[in-house]
């Protein structure tokens, strides 16, 4: 019963690695594309309008810049290329969604308006997965190796 509850083998924790940069990174490049009108009911024009309304400043450029990095920094989560460089950039475009975006909305998403509870709960996975690092069924595995 203390090896199930408090031990696990060291395969276990890279096995959690791949699943949390699978799932997290490909959910980055869906919201990302949604913002491009490739999937989903939105697109730029309407996040751009939205960050306006918002007296987001530049909205133009912060709309894209959003749009890149969720592209971008999932595809690197998801593949484990530079993935700690892609959580980073994720956390920070979660916690500006929560402080600007869901402003006035506390913390539950069924609020009106929608709370920060997504954004903040994808930060903080984006932080475990940036200590706990790629994991050795990535890229940056393969392509930097652990010195012996």
């Amino acid at each position: 019963m203390h090896y199930f509850l408090l031990e696990m083998p060291d395969y276990w924790l890279d096995i959690a690695a791949l699943i949390l940069r699978l799932f997290i990174g490909v959910c980055f490049v869906i919201h990302g594309l949604g913002k491009l009108g490739v999937v989903g009911s939105g697109n730029m024009a309407g996040f751009e309008g939205w960050l306006k309304s918002l007296n987001v400043p530049f909205p133009a450029l912060q709309a894209r810049a959003a749009m890149v990095t969720e592209i971008l920094g999932g595809v690197l989560i998801a593949i484990g290329l530079f993935t700690r460089v892609g959580t980073v950039a994720c956390i920070f475009v979660m916690l500006v969604a929560a402080v600007v975006g869901h402003k006035g909305g506390g913390y539950l998403i069924t609020n009106n308006p929608p709370g920060n509870e997504y954004t903040v709960n994808l930060a903080a996975v984006l932080v475990a997965m940036t200590l706990i690092g790629p994991g050795a069924f990535s890229l940056d595995a393969l392509l930097f190796p652990m010195p012996l």
